[in-house]
C-alpha cells in the first residue's frame, strides 16, 4: 500500500492497523508526487498482480474481485468501466461527466482502440506488462497515460462494466482548465506515438549495402 505524502493521519492509521501484517507492504513518498506516480511505486514493489483504487469510495471496492478473475492468461490490465454501455453513473455533477465523457471519446480516436472508459483509476495490473512504461504525467494524467500507451503497444486491455457515484469521502482538487489543457497535450503526444510507430523502417539503396547485407534484407523480406 503507497501513502503518497499525506498530510493526515493516513499513515499513522496504516502502520497501526497493518504495519505488523507479514502480507502487507507499506510505502511511503516522502512528498506529494500524485496519483499515478504512487502506482508506478506500487507496481515497482508489487508480485505480478497489483490493485489500484480511488480512495473516495466513487467505486464499490468489492468490484476489486470480480476485475481480479478478469485478469486471465493473456489479459495485462483489467479496468473500471462506467462509460461501457453495462456500466452506469450516478449523482457525478454533469460538468465532470461531461468532461470525462468526451476526454475519453478523443482517447478512443486517437488511440484507434474501441474503449469506453480511459480515466477510471480503479484497475487491476500485470505487473510484467505495465511496469516500464515511462509515465510523463506524475497526477491524474498519468492514469490515462498509462492505458493509452498500453493499448499502443498492442496489449491486451478488458473493460469490468461499473457504476461510478458522486465522491463519499474526501474533496476534489481538480483544477478544469489545467486539465483540459493537460489532456489536449497528452493526446498531441499520444497521437505523435501512433503515428511513429505506424511510419515505416526507411529502407536503404541497394548501391550502400554490402553484397552480404543485401542478401540478408532479401531473405529478411521473404521470411515476413
Amino acid at each position: 500500500m503507497v501513502d503518497d505524502g499525506s498530510r493526515d493521519r493516513t499513515w499513522d492509521v496504516l502502520t497501526q492497523y497493518l504495519l505488523a501484517r507479514p502480507d502487507t507492504l507499506l510505502l511511503r513518498h516522502p512528498q506529494n508526487r500524485g496519483v499515478s506516480a504512487a502506482i508506478m511505486t506500487g507496481l515497482e514493489q508489487a508480485r505480478e498482480v497489483a490493485c489500484s483504487m480511488d480512495c473516495d469510495c466513487s467505486y464499490d471496492p468489492n468490484e476489486l474481485k470480480a476485475m481480479l478473475r478478469g485478469l486471465r492468461d493473456g489479459v495485462d490490465l483489467v479496468t473500471a468501466s462506467p462509460y461501457h454501455p453495462a456500466g452506469s453513473v450516478l449523482n457525478v455533477p454533469q460538468w465532470r461527466f461531461f468532461l470525462s465523457r468526451c476526454s475519453c471519446t478523443l482517447y478512443r480516436l486517437v488511440t484507434g482502440r474501441k474503449l469506453y472508459t480511459f480515466t477510471a483509476c480503479m484497475r487491476v495490473y500485470r505487473r510484467s506488462a505495465t511496469v516500464h512504461i515511462p509515465l510523463r504525467n506524475a497526477g491524474f494524467l498519468g492514469v490515462a497515460e498509462l492505458i493509452s500507451r498500453l493499448v499502443l503497444e498492442g496489449k491486451q486491455v478488458v473493460e469490468h462494466p461499473a457504476t461510478l457515484e458522486v465522491r463519499i469521502f474526501g474533496q476534489s482538487s481538480m483544477k478544469i482548465l489545467q486539465t483540459i489543457w493537460g489532456h489536449l497535450r497528452l493526446l498531441t503526444r499520444l497521437a505523435w506515438i501512433r503515428l511513429q510507430n505506424r511510419r515505416p523502417a526507411p529502407i536503404e539503396s541497394p548501391s550502400r549495402l554490402s553484397p552480404q547485407s543485401a542478401k540478408s534484407t532479401t531473405i529478411a523480406s521473404e521470411v515476413e
